[in-house]
């Protein structure tokens, strides 16, 4: 901010690390002073020498930008000051559909470098070589909250990635976590409404989310994830990112491997505990937006590095566990980390909403040697995915600049809200046709794929076999997690269900703490003592399925 030939007294406020200093200053014998900006605010300061002219939107020069056309200069406003119009017209409409979910985010463009040769296993041009480096996008959210929540919600962090290549872009959209909190598509509006407002009280509801996880055990091991101090990460820095679905390589020998990504942080893993996240969601609720830009800002860019997991098609059909559940891990024991190459962050947006809320991010976008897997989330998210860019960025939201494949797009695709490009020009619009040179490339062919049913129908995927729901996260509670962490899991955990309310109190926080039983009995004991439940009472009123305690 500049004054120029200021001759009184001024009052000016500065804040620095959120403290207010006042300062009052005699600028009677200063022409020129410039009060500094925080460094999370960088306005650039232009010469005079570059100066433009201000016009309206469709490049007319005008002079009267903050006084409206009026009769005399107490009298009302005349219609034709266009100018009044149109800005207020263009206000009206600066906002846009926030997502659904992972509304609120930050982000910021990078590279990605190959440093292992992984070709026996998959074709793609992005990893052919060792030293490669792609152009990134990545973008961090929380899941539940609007665009106005806190950073440091309690909640999973969002981990979606767009790698610029010469095959087109592919988007790897995951999150924190190597799991999540249903198996089936189906469920995933009915598992988000609970982690949103109550319908009555326009709040959110404790009652809401234990219900459905009390009444879906396939989401504890999720859950437990969630109420460790995983659950409210350091920012973005300080944690992973996984693909968190099962995908597919496929090589030059149209081989099929199974494949999970892991984005492993170079920074170390660190977290707020309890506590300190309820805090700085007062202090700095966009605490991990400025953490980012302030850190590329300084030169101190973060490091991902990017492993792993292969499992055989032979491997998979034995595997104890579903493959392609994603409330499983695969044991790295069974299948250990395969390094691949690095990513880095070193760029920040010059534009937010140009850049990040624009992006749009969707699991069917894979390239040539990387593809689908049977897994029932990704399979649904292939779908809905485009389907919500569609409704909140428009139908040709693929010529975005920050979404638009910088190398080639070629197709018979026309016509639409906003088409900004040249439309296909004077070329054909259909396929095939006489006149152009655009030809489907035999090269890019697919493996075809062997089914293990000839079967269609509706299967419980819940159903024997595909219903052990404890094993995996009793061995998180046990090995992953230490002394210390056990103990704040346990305090998270009975402070989120002690906020469960209404006539179905004890019946819900009942039915959860079965599940933690199961999961680990010194588990459910602990979590149980801090709720003040009286296990042995509880016990034979508990409903039949649920009676049984195993370790």
């Amino acid at each position: 901010m500049m004054y120029s030939n200021c001759t009184n007294v001024i009052l000016i406020v500065k804040i620095y690390e959120g403290i207010k200093l006042i300062d009052l200053i005699d600028v009677s014998t200063i022409t020129t002073f410039v009060i500094p900006y925080p460094d999370s605010s960088p306005l650039k300061h232009h010469p005079m020498s570059d100066k433009k002219k201000l016009t309206t939107a469709s490049g007319n020069p005008y002079y009267y930008h903050e006084d409206t056309q009026s009769v005399g200069p107490r009298g009302p406003l005349l219609l034709q000051d266009y100018i009044l119009h149109e800005k207020m017209a263009h206000f009206n409409r600066e906002r846009i559909p926030e997502r659904v979910v992972h509304a609120k985010g930050s982000g910021a463009f990078g590279t990605f470098t190959v440093t292992h040769d992984i070709s026996r296993y998959t074709r793609a041009k992005i990893f052919n070589k060792v030293g490669k480096q792609t152009k990134v996008l990545l973008r961090f959210s929380t899941v539940g909250g609007e665009k106005g929540s806190a950073d440091t919600e309690r909640d999973p962090r969002g981990f979606a990635l767009k790698f610029y290549t010469e095959d087109g872009n592919w988007d790897l959209v995951g999150n924190n976590t190597p799991i999540f909190f249903i198996k089936d598509p189906k469920k995933f509006s009915d598992f988000i409404h609970t982690q949103k407002r109550d319908p009555y009280t326009n709040c959110k509801s404790p009652t809401m989310m234990w219900d459905f996880w009390s009444l879906n055990p396939e989401s504890l091991h999720q859950v437990m994830f969630l109420m460790s101090d995983r659950g409210t990460p350091y920012g973005y820095r300080y944690m992973n990112g996984y693909g968190s679905h099962t995908f597919s390589f496929i090589n030059k020998d149209n081989e099929r491997y199974w494949v999970k990504f892991h984005f492993k942080s170079a920074q170390g893993i660190r977290n707020f505990g309890n506590e300190e996240a309820s805090k700085m969601r007062g202090i700095d609720p966009d605490f991990s937006q400025r953490d980012l830009v302030e850190a590329i800002d300084r030169g101190e860019f973060p490091k991902w590095n990017l492993k792993i997991q292969i499992m055989t098609e032979e491997q998979a059909q034995v595997h104890p566990f579903n493959p392609f559940d994603l409330t499983k891990i695969w044991p790295h024991k069974d299948f250990p980390l395969i390094d691949v190459g690095v990513l880095e962050l070193n760029e920040n947006p010059k534009n937010y909403f140009a850049s990040i809320e624009q992006a749009a991010f969707a699991p069917a976008h894979v390239i040539d040697g990387i593809s689908y897997s049977p897994d029932k989330m990704l399979q649904g998210r292939i779908l809905s995915y485009p389907d919500a860019h569609r409704h909140r960025l428009g139908g040709n939201y693929e010529q975005i600049p920050v979404n638009r494949c910088p190398f080639a797009v070629n197709n018979y695709e026309r016509d639409g809200y906003m088409r900004v490009d040249e439309n296909g020009g004077d070329n054909p619009n259909y396929y095939p046709n006489s006149f152009d040179n655009i030809k489907p490339d035999e090269s890019y062919r697919q493996p075809d794929w062997e089914l293990e049913s000839n079967v269609a129908g509706w299967f419980n995927r819940n159903a024997e076999g595909e219903n052990d729901h404890y094993t995996q996260p009793g061995n998180f509670y046990r090995r992953v997690l230490t002394a210390t962490d056990k103990r704040n899991l346990v305090a998270t955990i009975a402070g989120a269900m002690s906020g469960i309310s209404g006539e179905k109190k004890e019946e819900i926080t009942n039915r959860q703490l079965c599940h933690f039983f199961r999961a680990d009995i010194g588990l459910g004991m602990a979590i149980a003592k801090a709720l003040g439940v009286d296990i042995d009472a509880v016990m034979p009123v508990l409903p039949k399925e649920h009676a049984v305690i195993e370790k």
